[in-house]
């Protein structure tokens, strides 16, 4: 009777035995969750070390209260109107993360000069590599485009289309209907369009705002706008600079940085103690 007590229990014993590899087995090749890294926060972008020849500019372009005022968050879509030499870059692609989505976007320059064709032309070729290397993301998450080459499958996904002092140039390069229907295509139902402008004086003569200057005004920049299916939501005052008369004869270019112009030592210190240009903050609503 004992013996067979004792040969049932080593059987138990046995079975077990052979069913608890198997378990730890599992536990040992069960694939190991990976957490998401957490996303930085804006102090730590903007004191990314691959922003050292951005942030003198930070005092007068305020990028965290520009992006808090155009109701941009992390995981958002957001198109980046003429990027340029990636200086919102640098801020948005880590700012999104990794559940974020940055677009690059140029006009449509097909039909222009040879000159412009080349400056402006082949976004989707030339930037994403630039832009890789200015945030350390890879290539593939930085799509970019120019409008005539746009997928239609992105209409209707965009959350966000930021454009920052680029609007004289849409206004002088004959490219303002085209650009803002094809981005009014592109927003969500609820997505909104923020733009950043160099502001003219109310009362400035139609010639100085032209775009030639770098200037417009702001009733102008509202009403071409909103012709073309957007409503103005809010202003902000976030990047006024009360200082700039914006008469300057070389335009928006005679400020800092570029100081175009400025001749003497004189006209520089002048140009300097005025710092970057007075500027419109503008946040759109698409309509339907």
């Amino acid at each position: 009777m004992f013996r067979r007590a004792v040969l049932a229990a080593s059987a138990l014993i046995g079975a077990g035995a052979l069913m608890l590899p198997a378990a730890a087995t599992q536990a040992q090749t069960a694939p190991a969750v990976t957490k998401p890294a957490p996303a930085p926060s804006m102090a730590q972008i903007l004191a990314d070390p691959r922003r050292k020849d951005d942030t003198a500019r930070d005092k007068y372009r305020h990028p965290a209260q520009t992006l808090a005022f155009f109701r941009v968050k992390p995981g958002m879509t957001v198109v980046d109107y003429m990027p340029s030499g990636g200086w919102w870059t640098r801020i948005l692609v880590p700012y999104l993360g990794e559940n974020g989505h940055y677009i690059g976007l140029n006009p449509d320059v097909s039909k222009d000069g040879e000159q412009t064709r080349n400056f402006l032309g082949g976004l989707a070729n030339s930037f994403p590599a630039k832009a890789a290397e200015y945030t350390g993301v890879p290539v593939e998450r930085l799509p970019a485009y120019n409008t005539d080459g746009l997928p239609a499958a992105l209409n209707g996904t965009v959350d966000r289309v930021l454009i920052f002092r680029e609007m004289h140039n849409l206004w002088r390069g004959n490219w303002m209907r085209r650009e803002l229907l094809a981005i009014h295509g592109l927003l969500k139902p609820d997505g909104l369009l923020g733009i950043e402008q160099h502001r003219a004086k109310p009362g400035a003569p139609a010639a100085r705002t032209i775009g030639n200057d770098g200037y417009l005004r702001e009733r102008d920049v509202i009403a071409m706008v909103e012709a073309h299916g957007f409503e103005l939501v809010a202003k902000s005052e976030v990047n006024a600079n009360p200082r700039d008369p914006a008469n300057h004869p070389e335009g928006v270019w005679m400020l800092p940085p570029f100081l175009r112009g400025a001749k003497t030592d004189a006209d520089r210190a002048r140009m300097t103690a005025i710092g970057e240009s007075d500027r419109m903050t503008l946040l759109f609503r698409k309509r339907p």
